[in-house]
């Protein structure tokens, strides 16, 4: 098996859903892979924090009520006749519980979906977030930091060229504290995205960037988890997301050079 095999096959082997054959041939593969082994790692950090962080929402009292109220009115639409149309309620009496029926699933299904819908951002943003954050650790664990290794934004830069479809914005602030070291590609949020390396003192930086022309000028929002500090933010049709261990006040002083 190599990588093209194993990787659409991550999902399924942490979930115990491969067959033997297939899943004794993805052990030996990712013991021996650090690229599939890293894939493995990120997948399941990214369960596990849907597990624990993804927001639960029980149903409100009054769609209750209101589910209720159907549910009865068909109970009692079929208790019109005696005790054996009751059993063996008439074509009509089912059609008009079936439809009843679909009624309160309807309603259900709408109510709640409006309510997932006004949810999705904060929920969307976590998950992204985590996403991120596994990328940021990845990078180090899999000892993959850097795929070109320069201080030279004109070296940098022109790297991308041929291997994204947009041109990300490439400069050095060693000046400010904060030099580039380098840059990679990384996956995040189903995408190819450029991925800007900074360093402050011992502190690597990563920068993760994708065009997000929908989206309209944001503020930088700030999010802590599992000890790192993450600020993102979206300007000129870019969506910026950085994470580090560096301190909060330290990592809003970089924000402002980016967004300078």
């Amino acid at each position: 098996m190599n990588c093209a095999e194993s990787k659409p096959l991550v999902g399924s082997y942490i979930d115990g859903e491969l067959d033997a054959v297939h899943n004794l041939e993805m052990e030996r593969h990712i013991a021996g892979c650090p690229s599939c082994a890293a894939t493995q790692q990120s997948a399941l950090t990214l369960r596990s924090l849907i597990r624990e962080k993804a927001p639960y929402f029980r149903a409100p009292e009054t769609l209750r009520a209101r589910v209720n109220a159907i549910t009865s009115a068909g109970h009692a639409a079929v208790r019109t006749g005696d005790t054996t149309a009751e059993r063996q309620p008439s074509p009509t009496k089912r059609l008009a519980w079936n439809w009843m029926g679909a009624a309160a699933a309807f309603a259900l299904v709408l109510v709640m979906g409006l309510r997932v819908s006004n949810l999705w951002g904060p929920s969307q943003e976590n998950l992204l977030a985590g996403e991120v954050e596994s990328a940021h650790v990845r990078s180090l664990m899999a000892n993959h930091l850097m795929d070109v290794p320069s201080t030279d934004q004109h070296t940098v830069k022109p790297w991308f060229h041929g291997k994204l479809d947009f041109a990300p914005p490439v400069n050095d602030f060693a000046s400010d504290g904060f030099p580039l070291t380098g840059g990679r590609l990384d996956y995040v949020h189903g995408q190819t995205v450029a991925a800007l390396v900074y360093q402050r003192r011992q502190h690597p930086i990563n920068v993760f960037v994708w065009p997000a022309p929908a989206e309209k000028d944001s503020d930088v929002r700030e999010i802590t988890r599992d000890g790192y500090n993450i600020l993102h933010w979206t300007r000129g049709g870019m969506t910026y997301w950085v994470v580090s261990d560096l301190a909060l006040d330290e990592m809003r002083q970089f924000a402002n050079l980016l967004r300078r």
